[in-house]
């Protein structure tokens, strides 16, 4: 899907109130710039904490070129993902446990202009929703629980990275894997080497003296490692 490591900087971990600049901090020349800018939408609901909605979406989405990727941890998305699409998102990921009718859901978000992604749990069983994964355009391992920044990295969720990868190398998915917990400068290369696409990093970007070295220094880290899972 991706013939380098995609890196996609998490602004729950930036300053909010420096927002557009910090988004502008990871947004430099191509090649070393953010490949998505990863924005998470928490509900208080499905998950315990509450970040922002739509209304911020869209003003982001006015202040940089960066593909959106929207993570939405929201209870009823098959009513409210539709319209981060419709605002112009490039990726929009819902969560299989909150999901009613994943595969429609699939359908709606790509028919209102977006690539539909569907995010699984660390304690989601993989192989219960290789079918559903068919009508989708990525995967978005969680390599932590879902509602909070700076957790630390869960490697045994690496197993359903490595079986998406298969599935995607033999032709049974074709789609986009991504990783989203505890990624950093320690981490990545495992991810990597389990044939992960796209690395949602958030203090380990945002936290750096220079966001957008930080970002060019983790595709550096993950190169080898992505290399070798795909030759």
């Amino acid at each position: 899907m991706s013939n380098q490591p995609m890196i996609a900087p998490s602004i729950l971990s930036a300053d909010f109130a420096r927002l557009a600049d910090e988004i502008s901090a990871v947004g430099g020349e191509p090649g070393k710039r953010a490949d998505w800018l990863h924005v998470d939408v928490m509900d208080a609901h499905f998950v315990p904490n509450l970040t922002l909605g739509l209304p911020v979406v869209e003003s982001i989405l006015k202040t940089t070129d960066i593909p959106i990727d929207c993570h939405l941890m929201i209870e009823d998305p098959d009513r409210w993902a539709p319209g981060y699409a419709e605002a112009g998102a490039h990726n929009v990921t819902v969560h299989v446990e909150a999901a009613k009718d994943p595969i429609n859901l699939a359908k709606d978000l790509r028919a209102a202009g977006a690539k539909a992604g569907l995010a699984i749990k660390p304690g989601t069983n993989f192989d219960d929703y290789v079918e559903v994964l068919k009508h989708y355009d990525t995967l978005l391992v969680m390599s932590v629980e879902p509602g909070f920044g700076g957790q630390k990295f869960m490697a045994e969720v690496l197993g359903k990275a490595r079986r998406a990868r298969e599935l995607v190398d033999t032709g049974h998915l074709k789609l986009l894997v991504e990783i989203d917990g505890g990624i950093n400068a320690d981490t990545i290369e495992q991810a990597a080497e389990a044939g992960v696409d796209c690395f949602v990093a958030g203090s380990a970007v945002y936290n750096a003296e220079d966001p957008a070295k930080a970002i060019e220094a983790l595709r550096a880290t993950a190169a080898p490692a992505f290399d070798r899972a795909r030759a």
